[in-house]
């Protein structure tokens, strides 16, 4: 009943930006928990940010490049990445949870397919 996508990966040079969104069917964005998370092969699934409310969180790996918003009217969460590194080439999903932000990736019910972000040097 719940379908969660994402959108917005691709290629793109060292330094540059990209905006990754998050829709879903079923579930309002206003009243739950919507987080970013990446993985790299060899490397352990990483959260990069959440939003709940009013409420926002980046990761330290992240922070002072990446954003978190939403707009209500679209339900729609976006994850804006500016001056990328090669580190952060990983596969990008959104997913979602009732209420509030959660830190295991296995508390969050609801997962999109995935949208590729490759940074090249």
């Amino acid at each position: 009943q719940v379908q969660v996508a994402e959108s917005g990966g691709g290629l793109v040079q060292a330094g540059g930006s990209l905006r990754l969104s998050c829709t879903a069917s079923g579930l309002r964005f206003t009243d739950n928990a919507v987080a970013w998370f990446r993985q790299a092969p060899g490397n352990e699934r990483e959260r990069v940010s959440c939003i709940s409310g009013d409420y926002t969180d980046i990761a330290d790996s992240v922070k002072g490049r990446f954003t978190v918003s939403r707009d209500t009217a679209k339900n729609t969460v976006y994850l804006q990445m500016n001056s990328l590194k090669p580190e952060d080439t990983a596969m990008y999903y959104c997913a979602a949870r009732p209420f509030v932000c959660q830190r295991r990736a296995s508390a969050y019910a609801y997962w999109g397919q995935g949208t590729q972000v490759t940074v090249s040097s």
